[in-house]
C-alpha cells in the first residue's frame, strides 16, 4: 500500500475520532447546567455573584472617594447615586459634567472597582406617581447610564408611592413605568423597582407594566420587615423578573449575626434559579457603632463573599 494511501487512511481515522469525541464534547455542553453560560453571568464573566456597596450608605454620595473606600472595604463594586431631588427639576447630578464623569470612570478602572448601577434614591421621599418632572428624571438617569455604559438603575417607589398605602396610585405608576421601561429597553438597559408588595403581588404589578425594561430590585429588608421568607419570595419572583438585589436587613446587627437571614439557603435558592448578578449592601449596620463605615461594611462584605464567592 502506498504512503499516500496510508496517509489518507490515517487522516480519515483521525477525522472520525475527532468528530466522535467532538460530538461527546458538544453533547456535554448541551447537558451542562444552564448557569455556566456566559449570558447568565455578570458582564465580565469572572464570577457568578459580585458584591457591591451603596455610595450613599458609605457616606460618599457621588464622591470619587467612593472607589478607594469601596476597595478598602473589599467589595467588587459600588452603586452610585444620582444625587438628591428635593425641589429641583431633576437630580443634583455631578455626572452630567463630562469631566467629572470621566474622572469617575478612570477611577473605577484604576481601582478595579466596578459600577453596579445608578440609584435614584431621591424617590424614596418623592412620589414617582405624582411628581411633575418624573420623565425628565428618568431621562437624565438613562442619559448618564449611557454615557457611563451602566446597564442597570435602581428606582425605589418609596413612601409616597407605596402601593399598600396608596393603591389608587397604581394606574399612574403602571403608565409611567411603561414609559420609563420603554426608554430603558430602547437603550438595552433595565430599571429595577423596589416596592413594599409581596413577591406574588409584585409579579402581578410587573405583568401590568408589561415592559422588559422594568424588573424587580429585590430588597431583603422589605420581606423581613413584613415577616416573609426571603428565599420563598425570590422563588416566586423568578429569575426573569429579578434585576439586582439589596442584600441587607434594617440596621441592628451584621448580616452574619442576623437570625432572620439564612444566607446559605438564599444562595442555594439563587443557584437553583440560575440567577447571577450584583448583590448590593445597603445597611445591616451594628447599632452600637452605626456610623463606623469601614467597620460595618467591611464585615458585611467579607461575610457575603464567604458565602457567595
Amino acid at each position: 500500500m502506498s504512503n499516500k494511501i496510508m496517509h489518507a487512511i490515517k487522516n480519515d481515522v483521525s477525522r472520525r475520532n475527532f468528530l466522535k469525541s467532538g460530538g461527546k464534547f458538544l453533547g456535554g455542553l448541551m447537558l451542562a447546567p444552564k448557569h455556566i453560560w456566559i449570558k447568565d453571568l455578570i458582564p465580565d464573566g469572572s464570577c457568578r455573584y459580585k458584591i457591591a456597596v451603596a455610595d450613599i450608605m458609605i457616606l460618599k454620595r457621588q464622591k470619587i472617594g467612593a472607589f478607594d473606600l469601596t476597595k478598602e472595604i473589599g467589595a467588587d463594586g459600588v452603586e452610585i447615586d444620582m444625587g438628591g431631588l428635593g425641589n429641583r427639576e431633576s437630580f443634583e447630578n455631578k455626572l452630567n459634567n463630562s469631566v467629572v464623569r470621566q474622572e469617575f470612570l478612570s477611577k473605577s478602572k484604576e481601582t478595579n472597582v466596578g459600577i453596579s448601577s445608578l440609584a435614584m434614591t431621591g424617590f424614596y421621599s418623592q412620589s414617582f406617581a405624582t411628581r411633575a418632572t418624573w420623565q425628565k428624571n428618568i431621562s437624565d438617569c438613562i442619559t448618564t447610564m449611557k454615557a457611563m455604559k451602566i446597564k442597570a438603575a435602581f428606582l425605589p417607589l418609596g413612601v409616597n408611592s407605596d402601593l399598600k398605602k396608596y393603591p389608587e396610585l397604581r394606574p399612574s405608576l403602571v403608565q409611567r413605568l411603561r414609559v420609563a421601561g420603554k426608554l430603558a429597553h430602547d437603550m438595552k438597559m433595565v430599571i429595577g423597582i423596589e416596592t413594599s408588595l409581596d413577591a406574588a403581588d409584585e409579579v402581578k404589578f410587573l405583568r401590568d407594566i408589561n415592559s422588559p425594561g422594568i424588573k424587580s430590585y429585590f430588597n431583603f429588608a422589605n420581606a423581613l420587615d413584613a415577616g416573609r421568607n426571603v428565599s420563598e419570595e425570590l422563588k416566586i419572583l423568578g429569575k426573569e423578573n429579578l434585576c439586582q438585589i439589596h442584600c441587607t436587613d434594617t440596621d441592628g446587627v451584621w448580616l452574619q449575626n442576623d437570625a432572620k437571614i439564612n444566607m446559605k439557603e438564599i444562595k442555594n435558592t439563587l443557584d437553583k434559579m440560575h440567577w447571577s448578578g450584583w448583590l448590593v449592601i445597603q445597611r445591616s449596620r451594628d447599632m452600637n457603632d452605626v456610623h463606623n463605615v469601614k467597620y460595618n461594611f467591611s464585615a458585611n462584605t467579607k461575610y457575603m463573599k464567604s458565602i457567595f464567592q
